[in-house]
């Protein structure tokens, strides 16, 4: 099932060294079944520090990082100092609810791109280190007590293309049942 939500990129961010912020850019290039050219976490394998530690071998679940424009507009109006890559991101977005898509949800971005959503991201003492109370920020509780992460969503990239700010996103829904995104 597609749907067109009139969904859009507002940027685009890479940063080839570790490091929690991203620059943004004109665009970015994604690779199939890696991730961002020229960005510290394209691989096939996992790319974050702590998965590498923990087991160098397995899948990188978490090739692009996308957060909604509007949780940027949710915590500067808190008084937090966030722009686009600021947070780590690869792609932000407007009109598009990315914490509701199911595990499985494929993105067309722009012309050729596709990204399948993987899982959340898991926010981390990294986002606190940034700034003093943002961690407690990008969590929430839901009204049964499990915790809403609110730090964008991770997936992988099934084809690759070119991105740039004003590109389209097209959303293609799993087959049902659809399963709730978890941390990845």
């Amino acid at each position: 099932m597609t749907h067109d939500l009139s969904a859009t990129v507002t940027h685009v961010a890479a940063d080839r060294r570790h490091r929690f912020s991203k620059q943004t850019l004109d665009a970015i290039r994604l690779i199939a079944g890696e991730g961002v050219e020229g960005d510290a976490h394209r691989g096939v394998t996992v790319k974050h520090r702590s998965r590498v530690r923990a087991d160098p071998t397995q899948p990188n679940l978490r090739q692009v990082h996308l957060i909604p424009g509007e949780l940027h507009d949710e915590l500067v109006a808190k008084g937090f100092d966030v722009a686009p890559g600021a947070m780590g991101e690869n792609v932000t977005t407007r009109g598009l609810d990315l914490l509701s898509l199911p595990r499985g949800t494929v993105l067309r971005i722009g012309a050729e791109a596709e990204v399948e959503i993987t899982g959340l991201r898991n926010p981390c003492s990294q986002i606190e280190k940034f700034q003093s109370g943002l961690l407690k920020a990008v969590l929430d509780r839901a009204e049964d007590g499990s915790p809403i992460l609110k730090a964008g969503v991770m997936g992988i990239v099934l084809a690759g293309g070119e991105i740039r700010p004003g590109d389209a996103i097209t959303v293609t829904l799993p087959p049902e049942p659809h399963v709730r995104l978890e941390r990845v």
